[in-house]
């Protein structure tokens, strides 16, 4: 079957997808565009007018914050989110994780998501696909592993040395079946690399083997790329009886742009490869925020910045200080520099309250930029390194939906802003999770086209 016919509806987009963080909403809407669909990522459930002025789309992305939530603030997130998804018709419904599958009962329960997106999304199984081998993330035997940054060794999620101490979701369990179930799912069952190397038939008898126990959800590794077109088969060929709810990173579209490649079936708008960003114009502002020590090697090497520290605990309470940064940042932005603003290792969050922290930071990103704007200069460019920081500052600025610009590296999305804002819309962004890209993350934000990247 094509993969432009939904089982709901020959207009439906064939992808829905939700992000519970916008960081990784904003890889697999990279994802979608280079396997050639027409996709945008809208900031909240949209309109019948936003979606009108968003124009044709194979696929519908929902930028969100639910990995931070308790189960009931969840359950009021993803409520509208499935009645919206529903009605949309799309015949494949991504949940978006991270790809570390970090998570846990009290908050951004994978769990509580299955439950409530899936009393609208009724398919027969649900696929949680365990990998995404182009950033280092692999499941094998129902064990997740991780790389430690961009090209870093591999290790057992339960050893990896940021996850296994994340400070509000540490990795302790390396199987994600125990790992699931542990956030209220009675029973997950896992299909293994092994059996990719079937024949289809035999594949397809050993998936029906597992779905006769009546499983919550089915935990699909993938050990390398060569195992994502057979997980794509089994995941489009389920979603075209009814849609299909789908769990895990952008693996899950990585799998059905490998498997309609492979059935030789074209996307709607050509190969996606011509995503290639080009080179900064004017002065780039940057913010890092996260604690990760992949971000902060990028920021030792960001080279091309004029760098300022920032304290956070004088952000939180102090409002001239906050002033003092945003000013610092414009000042250094109007003789043309670029601007790298960063939290000061000196002054950790230790004792913090994360969310504070966020808006905190969040607004401080918001205000430069609204101020450039303000002044008839508006940026054309900024980066954000840090989940929750990215989260806030984009809904402070107003905007309504990001659309991919290009890929800076394996799951880091330049995107273009979409705003009633005039003087915003257009804006280019690089909204990147700590541990995401290379070193040199940050120079290739100026320049895509660095040597490497």
């Amino acid at each position: 079957m094509s993969p432009s016919t939904s089982a709901t509806s020959a207009t439906a987009p064939r992808l829905a997808w939700y992000g519970d963080d916008f960081t990784g909403a904003t890889d697999t809407l990279a994802t979608a565009a280079q396997a050639g669909l027409r996709s945008l990522l809208f900031l909240g459930v949209p309109g019948a007018e936003r979606l009108r002025q968003a124009g044709p789309l194979d696929a519908v992305g929902i930028a969100g914050a639910a990995r931070a939530m308790a189960p009931a603030e969840m359950a009021a997130e993803l409520e509208p989110v499935g009645r919206f998804f529903a009605a949309l018709g799309a015949p494949v419904v991504h949940y978006k994780c991270c790809s570390t599958f970090d998570s846990a009962p009290h908050v951004g329960s994978l769990g509580e998501a299955i439950r409530v997106l899936g009393r609208h999304i009724r398919g027969a199984w649900v696929p949680v696909v365990a990998g995404q081998p182009n950033i280092g993330r692999y499941g094998c035997f129902s064990q997740l592993f991780a790389a430690a940054g961009a090209g870093g060794e591999v290790h057992r999620i339960d050893r990896h040395p940021t996850m296994s101490r994340h400070p509000v979701t540490p990795m302790a369990e390396a199987d994600l079946r125990h790992h699931l179930m542990a956030q209220g799912l009675a029973s997950v069952v896992g299909l293994h690399y092994p059996a990719y190397r079937l024949p289809a038939d035999a594949l397809d008898a050993q998936l029906a083997r597992l779905l006769a126990e009546q499983p919550d959800a089915v935990l699909m590794d993938v050990s390398g790329p060569d195992d994502l077109p057979a997980i794509g088969r089994l995941i489009w060929r389920a979603a075209q009886r009814a849609p299909l709810l789908a769990v895990g990173p952008s693996g899950v579209v990585q799998a059905l742009a490998a498997h309609w490649k492979a059935g030789a079936e074209p996307p709607v708008n050509g190969s996606g490869n011509e995503l290639a960003p080009a080179p900064a114009e004017g002065p780039v502002f940057a913010f890092a925020g996260s604690l990760s020590p992949q971000t902060a090697a990028q920021v030792a090497a960001a080279v091309s910045y004029r760098q300022h520290p920032v304290d956070v605990r004088r952000l939180l309470g102090d409002t001239a200080y906050a002033s003092a940064c945003r000013d610092t940042a414009l000042a250094e932005l109007a003789t043309g520099r670029h601007v790298l603003l960063h939290t000061d290792a000196s002054t950790r969050h230790a004792g913090l309250d994360p969310q504070a922290v966020a808006s905190a930071t969040g607004e401080l990103v918001a205000r430069v930029v609204q101020a450039r704007a303000a002044a008839g200069q508006p940026l054309r460019r900024i980066g954000i390194a840090g989940g929750d920081t990215s989260s806030l500052a984009v809904l402070k600025l107003g905007l309504w939906g990001l659309a991919c610009q290009g890929v800076l590296a394996p799951g880091v999305t330049l995107c273009r802003a979409r705003s009633d804002d005039p003087r915003l819309d257009g804006l280019e962004l690089m909204l990147k999770g700590g541990q995401m890209g290379p070193v040199d993350m940050f120079e290739r934000l100026l320049r895509p086209d660095t040597p490497g990247a």
